[in-house]
């Protein structure tokens, strides 16, 4: 396993994150268990949850993967040997059934101390904010639009002094945002440093080969800036594992299961995943590995975060730490983003 460390501190992370969001609804306490238990043997020290999960979001399951979380670490007593990352809830009818007060002072504070119980810890390592309460183009909305009846108003600085404040508290170590854009981003790190509050370290972005919309902006913040991007949907939820070209794809899958996501499954999607997986076949890689591979190797991303529903496909991503891109693999792959840029945004 190789390892880098969190921006801007010295806690060491696996460059292999590993996601847990499928805990809860398509894998059972038994088998999340299993995959940590598979996961730490391995070398992954980093794992990233939030009290959202299991996805969907469902009154029904709600926190129950920070809850499978929490009885591992306690039947485990491995809590000292995980960096543990996990998430506060965006706004909107997705999560009307949690809370409605976005990030005020009162639902940060709540947030923390529901998952530092179902967690069974006293302090998180790395506390995200899902996504943003202003209305701006994430989940697959590829444009900005004004939005004439947003009614947000800036509370940046707000949501730092509140986080401040929990940090002081030793509950939470250090701050990250998720599905953030570039000004948003920009506007934490202002308040931070004009006003001596915590400062984001880390951005949680879907990034893959089907959406690399984070080498826009971001990119160059992220490099600037020295923000580690966290990368999810690595595998844009297992279609460049080729399995849905195939065939392969078992009845517990996630687009078999959930049809309704459908962010990765556009024909331009499609046609560009054909592509990729030829250049995988014609250069003997797997393809699944090739796809982890291509985005652990960016400069910008300090850990990928890698997620399954069987095992078998656990130590398979696990085992793409193992491969290097050579320049002929990487030059393919740019020629097939060249024609078909980003279609998965």
């Amino acid at each position: 396993m190789k390892y880098t460390t969190l921006p801007n501190t010295d806690i060491k992370v696996s460059k292999l994150c590993l996601g847990t969001m499928t805990w809860g609804n398509q894998n059972t306490q038994d088998e999340g268990f299993t995959q940590m238990d598979l996961a730490l043997d391995s070398g992954i020290n980093f794992f990233d949850c939030a009290e959202l999960y299991p996805v969907p979001a469902e009154e029904k399951t709600y926190a129950e993967t920070e809850r499978i979380i929490g009885n591992w670490f306690e039947k485990t007593g491995q809590r000292d040997k995980v960096v543990l990352a996990t998430k506060i809830a965006g706004t909107g009818d997705y999560t009307a059934h949690i809370r409605t007060n976005g990030f005020s002072k009162e639902a940060l504070n709540d947030a923390v101390n529901h998952s530092l119980k179902r967690l069974k810890t006293d302090y998180i390592d790395l506390y995200q904010l899902h996504w943003p309460e202003r209305t701006t183009n994430t989940f697959g909305i590829r444009d900005y639009s004004i939005d004439e009846n947003d009614q947000w108003e800036d509370n940046f600085n707000d949501i730092l002094h509140s986080l401040d404040g929990i940090i002081k508290s030793g509950k939470i170590r250090h701050v990250g945002i998720s599905n953030e854009k570039a000004w948003g981003t920009m506007r934490y790190l202002e308040e931070h440093e004009k006003h001596n509050l915590p400062r984001m370290i880390t951005i949680q972005n879907a990034y893959s080969l089907l959406n690399r919309l984070f080498e826009g902006d971001l990119a160059e913040v992220a490099h600037r800036e020295n923000i580690g991007l966290l990368a999810y949907s690595p595998m844009a939820f297992g279609v460049l594992s080729g399995k849905y070209l195939k065939g392969t794809a078992n009845d517990r899958s996630r687009l078999n299961l959930f049809n309704r996501y459908t962010r990765y499954s556009s024909p331009q999607s499609t046609e560009a995943t054909k592509r990729y997986m030829k250049i995988a076949e014609v250069n003997n890689l797997s393809f699944a590995q090739m796809a982890l591979a291509f985005v652990t190797q960016r400069p910008f991303v300090t850990s990928t975060i890698i997620g399954a529903t069987a095992i078998d496909q656990l130590k398979e991503n696990i085992d793409s730490t193992n491969v290097s891109l050579s320049d002929e693999v990487l030059k393919a792959i740019n020629e097939v983003h060249a024609e078909i840029p980003n279609p998965a945004p």
